[in-house]
């Protein structure tokens, strides 16, 4: 049936030895690691190949699939040709890391697209299309895959968007990664509506659990990563303490024929005082999912 991730997302504390020596611990299948500097818990940038191999043969050691890879990089949109071929070539670096760790997906944020962006000549889209066109084809190279996410201040706001854009590009190696939780504080689609909306081109997904803080519902962020405290409408939770019903998408999810990953996208490193350390709060989502899982017909 389904296999769990953890995410280094929820490990700012660990080293990447220590999170998959972690992730091995709670019993899950693999792991989601985010590429960027400055963060303990991640591959950096320019990575090394010594390190890149020692990772991998831990993981193979411990059981874990290194099944995604989380770079930053967001501005394949860009109307610059120099910023954009940047990006693109940040990504392209991504790719060989994902191919020397055995990874099949890399996370994707579609273009850099603000709340009140605007792209009224479509040309911002089109530069994202062709560029994610030709990532797709070097992705393809390797057999890997490339997962937009349902995520704010990208062109992939809603299951709509999401879906729209992946036909457009119609690239078998670029499809979409399904984030419940953000389509539900961005004030998107439902998860009966944006499950079967999108599901053609769904290849891996995220989950986590929020409930959103009294009285306040719209959702504003001045950064595509993370919004900040003072901007949040939302407050993380455990997984199955929210109120993003689980049991009902993974139902749907299987009827559907999905049998894939789910990555516990766990927000610490965003987050720290919502959630306890990974060793408790993200051992008790996968235990919930996997209490899920015995109900599901």
């Amino acid at each position: 049936m389904f296999k769990i991730a953890g995410h280094t997302m929820g490990t700012p504390e660990y080293t990447l030895p220590q999170a998959l020596e972690l992730f091995h611990h709670i019993g899950l299948d693999g792991a989601e690691i985010v590429v960027q500097d400055g963060y303990r818990c991640a591959i950096p940038q320019q990575a090394d190949l010594d390190e890149l191999n020692s990772l991998r043969r831990q993981a193979d050691k411990l059981g874990l699939r290194i099944i995604a890879l989380t770079p930053y990089y967001s501005r394949f949109n860009d109307l610059s040709s120099q910023v954009r071929e940047k990006e693109i070539d940040g990504l392209t670096q991504v790719i060989g890391y994902a191919k020397v760790m055995g990874a099949e997906f890399i996370r994707i944020y579609a273009g850099n697209f603000a709340q009140g962006d605007t792209d009224p000549s479509g040309e911002k889209r089109q530069v994202l299309v062709d560029s994610m066109r030709l990532l797709g084809d070097r992705a393809a190279e390797y057999g890997i895959k490339l997962v937009m996410e349902n995520h704010f201040n990208t062109m992939t706001v809603s299951a709509a968007d999401s879906i729209s854009l992946a036909q457009e590009i119609n690239h078998p190696a670029v499809g979409i990664l399904y984030d419940q939780a953000n389509l539900t504080f961005t004030n998107n689609e439902p998860w009966n509506q944006a499950l079967p909306l999108q599901f053609s081109k769904v290849y891996y997904t995220h989950v986590k659990d929020l409930v959103f803080r009294d009285g306040c519902r719209t959702f504003t962020s001045s950064d595509v990563s993370h919004p900040k405290e003072e901007e949040r409408n939302v407050i993380t939770r455990i997984v199955g303490e929210g109120i993003v019903p689980w049991p009902a998408i993974l139902q749907e999810m299987k009827r559907l024929g999905y049998d894939g990953w789910l990555s516990l996208e766990y927000e610490r490193r965003w987050h720290p005082q919502d959630i306890p350390d990974a060793s408790i709060g993200m051992k008790k989502s996968a235990e919930y999912l996997r209490s899920c899982f015995k109900t599901l017909n």
